[in-house]
């Protein structure tokens, strides 16, 4: 989570440089090429099926597809502080997507969390700095567009969160990384191809280059495998937790890299916002006396 903070953030100068489609496909096309070799099917492990490749394609068009362009062009028209406030409605996200489509019981104090995280995308919303597109002077403040791409990048990665938990029950966590990946390249293949027809590939700066490489290995490969393996061992719920490491890093970065400014209003939107990770996301007193008893169970 740290790490996808960190590249939410940085992708913010990697889109003033390519376009949104043609960034996303080179990322892909660089963790195809990164992780050809997890591919190859494990001995020990079952053949697809089909509702199992659906979730892979569905998987992978919410939380790499979507995901990737929604939070590409949110990013570009907002700040990546606001990207961290806004990423802080992950654990609230999910949440109610379990209660809708799994039919998980929401407990009383997630649904405060989700209350803050609503609060604090709309305090954020009221203290936007007005933001103007590069390159298009007299342009008006797109901020809002920003803002409201993320939080579908949002609802993306509650999908991928809750998808990939099933995903895990039946494959590999490298198998599932290189899967995925390799249909978000043939998604954005038509419109990178197109797109890199008439790009200037030689007036990008060796700088942008590198970075381009690390956004794409630790979106497509580190990331994913470090969430899938850590999701067979821990509750999708529990899991949910570390997300709070997106939103602070994404706002640290933000601030002490690419020297965004920090509001007060921000900084208060920011608070609530990372109130209502706490309050979706800590295990209840119930639980933590109810959890030794169920391991014990289990072993």
């Amino acid at each position: 989570m740290s790490l996808v903070g960190s590249y939410v953030a940085l992708t913010k100068p990697l889109a003033l440089v390519f376009p949104v489609f043609l960034l996303a496909w080179l990322r892909f096309g660089i963790g195809a090429v990164a992780m050809a070799h997890w591919l190859r099917k494990p001995a020990d492990e079952p053949a697809l099926t089909p509702p199992t490749r659906r979730l892979l394609f569905l998987e992978s068009f919410l939380g790499n597809f979507l995901f990737t362009l929604c939070m590409i062009s949110g990013v570009k028209l907002t700040t990546a502080v606001s990207a961290g406030v806004i990423m802080a409605a992950i654990p609230a996200a999910v949440a109610l997507l379990s209660w809708l489509f799994l039919r998980e019981r929401v407990a009383p104090r997630v649904w405060a969390g989700v209350a803050c995280a609503v609060l604090g995308i709309g305090l954020l919303s009221l203290a936007q700095v007005p933001h103007v597109t590069a390159g298009a002077p007299g342009s008006h403040n797109l901020s809002w567009l920003g803002n409201l791409l993320l939080v579908g990048a949002v609802l993306c990665e509650a999908s991928y969160a809750v998808i990939g938990k099933k995903l895990t029950g039946a494959l590999g966590p490298r198998r599932i990384s290189s899967l995925i990946n390799l249909w978000g390249f043939a998604l954005t293949t038509p419109f990178g191809l197109w797109l890199a027809r008439d790009f200037d590939f030689a007036a990008v700066a060796p700088g942008m280059w590198v970075l381009l490489l690390f956004y794409a290995l630790a979106a497509c490969m580190w990331t994913v495998w470090l969430w899938m393996t850590g999701l067979k061992s821990v509750p999708a719920a529990q899991a949910g937790v570390f997300t709070v490491l997106l939103p602070i890093s994404a706002a640290l970065v933000g601030v002490g890299v690419l020297g965004e400014p920090l509001s007060g209003a921000q900084g208060l939107a920011f608070g609530v916002a990372l109130a209502g990770v706490l309050l979706a996301t800590l295990p209840s007193r119930a639980a933590l006396r109810v959890r030794p008893a169920s391991s014990a169970d289990a072993n």
